[in-house]
Order: C-alpha cells, then structure tokens, then sequence
C-alpha cells in the first residue's frame, strides 16, 4: 500500500443551545440525528445499526477486557434504545455518541476521497443546525472542534485498514513518534494551555491536553496516543483496523488531506519494515503537550537514545524515509507513483518547507496557523492578551458549521484557503456513497430499499423482506468488495430487496 488504503473519519461535533447553558446534550444530539434523518426519509425505527461484530473490549495486546473492568463509556456494542443511530444513502453512520452528534464518513480508499466524505458531514450537520433552528429561535449549535474550552474534550477518531500480520509491537515503536509530532502539519489550534484551557496562550492541537497515556483500550478515559481496541469490521485474520483517537478536526483540506497521506505512508513503511531510524522518544506524553504548546516550533524532542532534534525534523525523518520507500519500491519518480501518493508527498513537502522557512507562512493550508492569523489580527486591533474570554470566543466561533457565522467558513469563501476538493463533489456524497468501497452496496441498498432494511453495519446489511420467515443478513467482511464494479448491475436490475437477495445468492 502507498496513501491509498481502506480509511474514513468519524468526528463527534460540539453542541450547544445559546442562553442556555443547562440544555441537555443527549437530548439534544438526539434531535439533531431525528431532524435529519426526518428530513432525509430515514425512519429511526429502521436501518439502525447491527451491533452483532462489535468487540469494544478486545485489546490488539491479546486479551479481552472484562465487562466488569470496563468503564460504560467502553461498552459501545451496547445499544440504547432511546438514542438515534442511523445508516445514511451515503453509506455514513449517524448516531449519538457520549453526548456528542456523530458522523462517521462511510469507508473510501484515498485521503482525498475521506475529506470529501469527511466534508460532506459538516453539510449534513448544518442542515440538521438548520432544521432546528428555526427564526426568532436560539436553535442548535454546532460546531466541528474537539473543546469547548471548559475541559470538555470530544473525538475526530480516524480508521485505517491494516495487514494482521504486522506485529502490532512494531506499529507502536514507530507511530507513537510521528503522532507527537504530526499535530505541527494537522493540528487545529487552541486558545488556552491545559486541559481546562487554565492558562492564557495559544496552542497547535485541541487535543494533546487531553491525553494521558502511551498505549491504552480506553478513548474518553486515560486516553493514549495508540488506542488498542481490536475490532477489525472485516476478516479477522487477515486485517486490522488501526484507531486513532489523536487527532483533530480539520477545516483545510491541505491539514485534512496531509493528515490522513502521510499517516497511511507512515502505516506503508511499518507493514513493510521500511522504518530504517528508531525514532523512539523519551517522554512521549510530555513532549506532545510540549509540542502543542510552542507555536514557534522550536521545542526539541529528545529520543530515547539520547539524541534530540525538532519536531519538524522528526517529521522530515519520516518524510525522507517514506520518499526513499517509494521510490525503491515503485519507481525512481513521482511519475511512477499513483496520484494520491504524488499529491501527498508534494503537500508533505510544501508544508515542512514552509514551516521550516516560516510557519505563518502556511496559514492556507494548516488550521493552527490560519487560526493563529486571524486571533493575532483581532489580538492587534483590539489591544487584546491571551487572556480576554473574547478570544476564547472567536475561538469556538472559528468551527461553527454555519456559513454566515462560522469564522473559518466566513474567511474561506473570501478564497483565504487553498481547496483540493470541488464543492459539487461534496454536495454529491452527502446522498451517494463511494462507489470503490463496500460503503456502496450499504449506500445503495439504503437508498433503494430503505423500508426493508432493518439494519446495517460496516460489515453487514440486514434485510426484512416480507414473505421470508426470518431477517436475512448479508455480510460484507472484505472492504473493497460491495463494489460498483461488484453488484452495481445487480442493484440496477433489481426491483426489490428479495430480487437482490436472490441475485446474489446465484452469484456466490
């Protein structure tokens, strides 16, 4: 594999009712998957989710946690009734989650196809912000960031599929170094220093304060830089699904698009045994914090041997590697190379030159910079330090999914920001799947059979058929099959979900 591999980002999005401090998050979170899905003609008492393959508590060290053992945040294949959880034409689950509204993109295979999906959820989120908003109303407000800025923390949580037959030892020694440091290229800024934002300043990543361990199965308590949860959603022995709990939501595509790239190419290196330097840090829980504390760039890392260097160092390590790799592998030149790779080794490039140079000099493509540039200019204008609430303000302002009002949605139509993605293509796959994935087969059936669905997973659709005495379930544990190449004839020539079974009962 090179960038392009079975991926998807969920992201859990802030909520709040203005005036109203003490309006409860569950409930509303569960109005904003009603509204939509209402609105969608997605019924909640149909095309829930399938919690059949769900294993929250199975650890990749090789042990299962006991049930008993495990906070009940832990417990997610447990399904409560009373909160909304659907499948989307597009293939995306959107449900509740700890209090949060969820969307999770439906499964692609290029970093630019998940920003594209990834993006297609903000619309989704401000349709369902709308339809709850209606005029002379405070309403429902949304927002795609990871703090409220009180101590409150909430996930943009990204899946890669993975080789089983990597030693998941190996997969810890040398990402745990590139996640400390990867916040520099992807980190979405904060204003306030600790987890309770305490202290006055700014910082790269809404995360890092957050996180308390090296290693761990939890993902809202003591949560570590790799998360150990072992819940493939496709043949176990063959693949894992990695699950990172660091990272940030993303507003500019170039973040968003390195985010994912880079990550999959460090992934490629590992399952190849490609790393060729032990990158292995000191203190990494530390040295994340202290990262994302000096926007300057100029804190050192110290490894394990003794060594130290930058962050931006440290990331061009992985970037020489990954160069190296590719072209031993692939050819001697980008032209050999698939066009996701090319565009993200050129991005890698472009945006650690520019840091090195000058990091403001990024504010088109990383989030931490475009933000820093705008609170410096209100900072400027009004005489403002660190610690005036009014940055605080703009600060959760800066992620409000509506276009009038979101300050980063504000700056981007005045053309601040350098776009990878065409706006119509978003506007397409909030309703149509990935047509490479099998987010299709799951997309379409949704879409074409939506009263005799009566569940869905990512790896598998349930079907109600009348006149057939039980449910019938259809699994779907290879990812890049459910295909449009696939089925799409199938489900073109099928008029009901029983003609779709009994195609693909003669196909097998």
């Amino acid at each position: 594999m090179t960038a392009r591999r079975v991926m998807g980002i969920e992201t859990e999005y802030g909520i709040s009712v203005p005036g109203d401090p003490t309006a409860n998050p569950m409930n509303l979170s569960g109005a904003v998957v009603t509204a939509y899905a209402t609105r969608q003609g997605i019924r909640s008492t149909r095309a829930g989710w399938d919690y059949e393959d769900e294993a929250p508590l199975r650890d990749a060290r090789g042990y299962d946690l006991s049930r008993a053992a495990a906070d009940p945040s832990q417990l997610t294949d447990e399904a409560d009734p009373t909160l909304a959880n659907v499948v989307l034409t597009n293939g995306a689950r959107l449900y509740v989650d700890h209090a949060h509204p969820e969307y999770s993109s439906p499964e692609v295979t290029s970093p630019r196809a998940a920003v594209v999906w990834d993006r297609a959820g903000e619309l989704v989120m401000r349709e369902a912000s709308r339809l709850l908003s209606p005029p002379g109303a405070p309403g429902v407000n949304l927002y795609k960031n990871n703090t409220d800025g009180k101590g409150a923390s909430y996930g943009t949580h990204e899946n890669y599929l993975m080789r089983r037959s990597t030693p998941f030892a190996d997969i810890v020694k040398h990402l745990i170094p590139f996640f400390v440091v990867r916040q520099v290229m992807s980190g979405s800024g904060r204003v306030g220093i600790g987890a309770e934002s305490t202290r006055p300043g700014f910082q790269l990543s809404q995360r890092a304060d957050f996180f308390e361990v090296e290693v761990g199965l939890e993902t809202t308590l003591k949560r570590p830089i790799i998360n150990t949860r072992d819940e493939p959603h496709a043949v176990t022995d063959r693949y894992r699904r990695l699950h990172v709990i660091l990272g940030d939501a993303n507003h500019c595509d170039v973040a968003n698009v390195l985010k994912l790239g880079s990550t999959s190419l460090v992934l490629a290196l590992i399952e190849a045994g490609a790393v060729t330097r032990d990158l292995t840090l000191d203190q990494p829980v530390t040295t994340l914090r202290e990262i994302s504390h000096d926007p300057t760039l100029r804190t050192r890392v110290k490894l394990a041997d003794g060594t130290s260097m930058t962050s931006l160092e440290l990331l061009r390590s992985y970037q020489e590697m990954a160069d190296t790799w590719l072209t031993k592998t692939y050819g001697d030149g980008p032209g050999d190379w698939d066009e996701d790779t090319v565009q993200v080794m050129a991005l890698w490039e472009q945006v650690l030159t520019g840091l090195e140079g000058d990091p403001m000099s990024c504010a088109r493509q990383v989030d931490w910079v475009a933000k820093l540039t705008a609170l410096e200019g209100f900072r400027a204008r009004d005489n403002l330090d660190w610690s005036d609430p009014r940055l605080r303000a703009i600060d959760i302002q800066w992620s409000d999914v509506r276009l009038d009002k979101g300050l980063f949605h504000r700056m981007a139509a005045t053309g601040r920001f350098d776009t990878l993605v065409d706006e119509d293509e978003v506007r397409r796959a909030v309703t149509a799947p990935p047509e490479d994935t099998r987010a299709y087969f799951r997309g379409q059936c949704l879409a074409r059979f939506p009263d005799q669905v009566a569940a869905a997973s990512w790896d598998s659709v349930i079907f109600d058929v009348p006149g057939r005495p039980s449910l019938q379930r259809v699994p779907m544990l290879e990812p890049e099959r459910g295909t449009k190449a696939h089925v799409g004839e199938l489900m073109e020539r099928a008029h009901s979900a029983d003609e779709l079974l009994r195609a693909l009962a003669v196909a097998d």
